[in-house]
């Protein structure tokens, strides 16, 4: 089961390509990887081989095989199994999550309650977020994750059994989403960081987006088949099907050659690890900026089930079939975001910044919109550029971060960017009540444009950067770039 670092708390990556080499782009994204262990140590499909430097060129014929290309991560076959076990996995947490909802609303006729029920699905992520990381750093990875996963499908089976047999209540949903948050804890931050013990540094950023595709696929799937399965044999069902799906990614799990994958060795237990995690990111503006920002963004500018919400109910007053069009309207931009992201190589921070302006001026836009259709064409674009970020956010981090930090990072980045959605969804409601969904969109668009500006500013101002302008902007395609102001530009200079 695995949430988006945005769509959980309903989530969770444009880069210049003419400022630096493919090349160049590779070989650092390769060098902040962590470094293989066992043989053949590449992750690819040729165990044969002894080193990289033997292994003949990939063919440049196709995307699946062609670095760089967009399912260039496919062609690791420990990726291909965690990726095929996610696709039914996703599936089966959107049924759920639709048929949980439904559930708590037949059972008490309130929307109140469907809040509750994710309140207490997602508040220990506010709570426990940065022990989660710190658990991620200890244990090995991959096994923490068949334990995680094993106790999320225990979950969805229980509350199966308990629907199916007409036990079920209120308050049975609301204790099982408590542990299932719990266990959400400790899973998404390691599931985040093991995705850089199955892959290459040069295909990290690819399969992070990758991921978010899968996970939107699903929430474009999941949905419809838990309708039809709840009106034809009700909720209990849909859990059922949910708790099943597990076996994929269980399976998936234990599948992979061992000898493929790059494990961190886990850090001793001491005291001081959380806050040496804290530490870390706050020494690290290539960290902590893009930290702030994503709480930013993720507090305030992903509260969409109360906005659209009311956009369709109040102020474009269509039906339920229109409110779920909206919704399927900014999933496909979501996946659209995550397959051209999955394009691009790894992230710099100009791209990430200016994905999050993008995405708020965006919502601004819409926050205007004249009628139905236009509001949901900017929904599209909103979904594109929201998910360029999120994507851009998870692998610009755990590329800038030291393996044996990477859990503690990730935990503190689903912190910022779920934990603070108890925090954004009730003053966000709380506005859209008050003063009107369009005041409500309005305002989380101001905020995320503003935190990107000042972010910008920030990042240009530590990393000694100018505007300047291009001498050639026909053959470049620009009229200004931005620029170091010396001939020896630091790391973080660099890196935007």
């Amino acid at each position: 089961m695995t949430p988006p670092a945005a769509a959980v708390a309903a989530a969770n990556r444009t880069y210049d390509s003419t400022t630096e080499p493919a090349a160049s782009t590779a070989a650092t994204a390769e060098s902040q990887a962590p470094a293989p262990v066992g043989l053949p140590g590449t992750g690819d499909d040729d165990p044969d081989e002894r080193t990289a430097a033997a292994r003949p060129a990939a063919p440049t014929g196709g995307r699946f095989t062609r670095p760089g290309g967009m399912f260039s991560s496919l062609r690791i076959r420990n990726y291909r199994y965690y990726f095929a076990g996610q696709v039914v996995s996703n599936t089966g947490t959107w049924m759920q999550r639709i048929a949980q909802d439904w559930l708590v609303l037949s059972l008490t006729g309130s929307p109140f309650a469907v809040g509750v029920t994710t309140a207490m699905q997602f508040l220990p992520m506010l709570l426990l977020g940065l022990w989660g990381g710190v658990l991620a750093d200890r244990l090995p990875k991959r096994r923490l994750l068949v334990a995680t996963q094993g106790a999320m499908g225990l979950l969805a089976a229980g509350l199966a059994v308990l629907t199916v047999t007409g036990l079920v209540t209120a308050g049975h949903v609301y204790v099982f989403a408590l542990l299932l948050g719990l266990v959400t804890v400790v899973d998404n931050p390691t599931r985040q960081a093991f995705v850089s013990e199955m892959v290459p540094g040069k295909d990290l950023a690819n399969a992070v987006s990758l991921n978010a595709a899968n996970f939107q696929t699903a929430r474009l799937v999941g949905p419809a088949v838990a309708g039809l399965l709840i009106a034809a044999v009700g909720s209990g069902w849909a859990f059922a099907v949910n708790a099943l799906s597990f076996a994929a990614v269980i399976g998936g799990l234990l599948a992979m050659r061992e000898s493929e994958l790059r494990p961190t060795a886990p850090i001793a237990r001491s005291k001081g690890q959380l806050r040496d995690g804290l530490r870390y990111v706050k020494e690290r503006p290539e960290l902590l900026w893009p930290m702030v920002l994503a709480g930013f963004i993720g507090t305030f500018g992903f509260n969409f089930p109360t906005l659209l919400a009311g956009f369709a109910h109040d102020t474009f007053k269509v039906g339920a079939g229109e409110y779920g069009l909206l919704n399927t309207a900014m999933a496909v931009g979501s996946l659209a975001g995550a397959l051209l992201a999955a394009r691009r190589g790894a992230p710099r921070m100009r791209g990430l910044v200016g994905a999050a302006i993008a995405f708020g001026a965006l919502e601004v836009l819409a926050a205007f919109a004249p009628g139905y259709w236009t509001f949901a064409i900017l929904l599209t674009l909103i979904g594109v550029f929201g998910l360029t970020f999120n994507t851009s956010v998870n692998s610009a981090l755990q590329l800038a971060t030291d393996p044996e930090m990477r859990g503690r990072v990730m935990g503190l980045l689903v912190l910022v960017f779920t934990g603070g959605t108890p925090i954004g969804a009730p003053v966000v409601g709380w506005v859209t009540a008050t003063y009107g969904p369009r005041f409500g969109l309005l305002a989380c668009g101001l905020v995320s444009a503003a935190a990107a500006g000042t972010v910008a500013l920030v990042l240009a101002r530590a990393a000694d950067l100018r505007l300047a302008f291009d001498r050639h902007p026909a053959r470049r395609g620009r009229v200004f770039a931005v620029v170091p102001r010396h001939a020896n530009p630091s790391a973080l200079a660099t890196a935007c």
